[in-house]
């Protein structure tokens, strides 16, 4: 049956803690530190002028492994949240409007970073990563509760990102125009963006993390509070579990360290 069984479901969220995956919280903690090493590794290489070449060979499959995991997770997190929710206030109840503001939430978050990156002349990001969360949660709604059919459409949509990003010569409109597909991965010519990760193929990615979700946590019965991780990765967990709040203030802190110790100055921020 494609729809998640709601017996097993319940069970497995009935164990102690609420419901929350330590090992998801700790693996979503060690994406986060990935993610904010890249970024501290691109300001030297972008702010600092050090010889690192960020976007070289190493540090963009460093850059997009993190993102990987990063967004891998938030569509696994999206399986459990929602059960969590069907849990509060019923199976049937209409949770839309609920992942609309979260999506819409997050996607502003982006659109604060877009301006940001503006002012500073520091690049430009169209559609970066919380762009493409903050859209994602709400196009995945109608896939919230499913299973094979994420898998299917999960690697549909990352073959058919992979395509477009072979050739785009199919799909570039002119001048300025052209950014409007920058959200299906399509960029005009010439034009590099920082933190660039489209629907096509992310969404896809996202899918695929509602499918094991959906498939293989919400039938776990192991289910256990953070305070029982093993006592070394408590940190970790508790990164995992601020993930949000961390990626928007990691890079002002970043930037503001490298400034302390006189690595950047401000006029090249």
């Amino acid at each position: 049956m494609e729809e998640s069984r709601p017996g097993s479901e319940s069970a497995a969220f009935a164990g102690k803690g609420g419901g929350r995956f330590w090992d998801v919280d700790v693996v979503r903690g060690i994406a986060m530190v990935l993610v904010a090493t890249y970024h501290f590794v691109y300001d030297l290489d972008f702010l600092a002028g050090y010889p690192v070449n960020a976007v070289g060979m190493f540090w963009g499959n460093f850059a997009d492994t993190s993102a990987f995991m990063f967004v891998f997770l938030a569509g696994l997190s999206l399986a459990l949240s929602h059960q969590r929710a069907r849990m509060k206030v019923g199976p049937e109840a209409n949770l839309f409007p609920k992942y609309l503001r979260r999506g819409l939430r997050i996607f502003g978050y982006g659109m604060g970073i877009t301006v940001v990156f503006w002012l500073l002349g520091a690049g430009v990001v169209i559609f970066g990563i919380l762009h493409m969360l903050g859209a994602s949660i709400v196009l995945a709604y109608p896939f919230l509760r499913r299973r094979w059919t994420n898998l299917f459409f999960g690697l549909s949509v990352v073959a058919a990102g992979a395509f477009i990003q072979a050739d785009q010569s199919w799909f570039v409109l002119p001048g300025v125009w052209g950014f409007l597909l920058a959200p299906f991965g399509v960029l005009p010519a010439g034009v590099y963006m920082a933190d660039y990760r489209a629907l096509l193929p992310w969404f896809g990615v996202v899918l695929l993390g509602l499918f094991v979700g959906n498939t293989f946590y919400l039938r776990r019965r192991d289910v256990k509070p953070l305070g029982q991780a093993p006592r070394p990765m408590r940190p970790l967990a508790f990164v995992g579990r601020h993930t949000l709040f961390i990626y928007l203030v990691h890079q002002p802190v970043i930037i503001a360290l490298l400034w302390a110790f006189g690595v950047v100055s401000l006029g090249t921020v």
